[in-house]
């Protein structure tokens, strides 16, 4: 089987495998496509939190996506974790560079254990210059909140602050709403002309730890692939729901999905 496109990936990586880079790279290959990236943070995790962070030079952040994109162009970019403002603004610079239209946003903010992993003036710089690059940006609750600095109760508040993104220049957002307190999962779509309301059955289980990184991995590649951007959102929600759903129970915290999910081995290594 040959790769159906070719994804570069901006983010940081997580050593226990389940967030980042390592749950990108996992989601993109296992759904058929072609994973490269460029590393932003190098972090000491494991399902129970993070112990260190330690940040990757921006013009070595920058050097990697420029030189990386200059042999091999990607079909579609996925950003996560970008934790400063130099590191923000290095690739700003870059993506402005190798002319890329296909990017998707994950503006991470918070690990699954609470440590915050962006300070307040890259927060800044991401709503006022970054947003207005990309073609979605797919914050949950808590970075819904604050990006728009109102609080999310319900689904209504969902809308008002997907709406409050689009007025800051985002051309089309998906707020998760996975931590809602309610019995179904609602996930919200909008741009200027629709809104769409994803409702699924949420799976109670601890085990949640990479699924924003995932669901943006899983959205830039089927998009990628020439999907339409809803129908993306559509299809990576159910790609991580079937992930969750399989249980695979790692670790003493918020343990990994299984990335393998959508994937049959129909041939014998011997």
């Amino acid at each position: 089987m040959k790769p159906k496109s070719k994804i570069l990936i901006i983010a940081g990586s997580d050593s226990s495998g389940g967030a980042g880079i390592q749950a990108d790279i996992k989601t993109i290959t296992s759904l058929g496509s072609y994973a490269m990236t460029a590393v932003t943070a190098i972090t000491s995790q494991n399902t129970t939190g993070i112990k260190s962070i330690v940040s990757i030079n921006s013009k070595e952040i920058a050097k990697q996506i420029i030189f990386t994109c200059e042999d091999i162009k990607p079909d579609a970019i996925k950003i996560g974790m970008l934790h400063s403002p130099s590191v923000i603004k290095s690739v700003i610079g870059a993506i402005n560079k190798i002319k890329a239209k296909k990017i998707i946003l994950d503006p991470v903010m918070i690990a699954k254990g609470g440590t915050k992993l962006i300070n307040n003036k890259a927060i800044k710089i991401l709503k006022n210059k970054l947003i207005k690059k990309v073609i979605l940006i797919t914050p949950n609750i808590p970075e819904a909140e604050i990006l728009t600095k109102t609080k999310i109760k319900n689904v209504d508040d969902m809308i008002h602050s997907g709406k409050i993104l689009l007025n800051l220049g985002a051309r089309n957002v998906l707020v998760k709403g996975g931590h809602l307190n309610t019995r179904n999962l609602y996930d919200v779509f909008l741009n200027k002309n629709e809104i769409k309301i994803f409702k699924n059955k949420k799976i109670t289980t601890k085990n949640t730890h990479g699924t924003g990184c995932t669901l943006s991995s899983a959205i830039t590649t089927f998009f990628s692939c020439g999907k339409p951007l809803k129908k993306s959102c559509e299809l990576g929600i159910k790609y991580v729901s079937n992930a969750i759903e399989s249980k695979i129970n790692y670790g003493k915290g918020h343990g990994p999905i299984n990335h393998l999910n959508s994937i049959i081995i129909n041939k014998k290594f011997k």
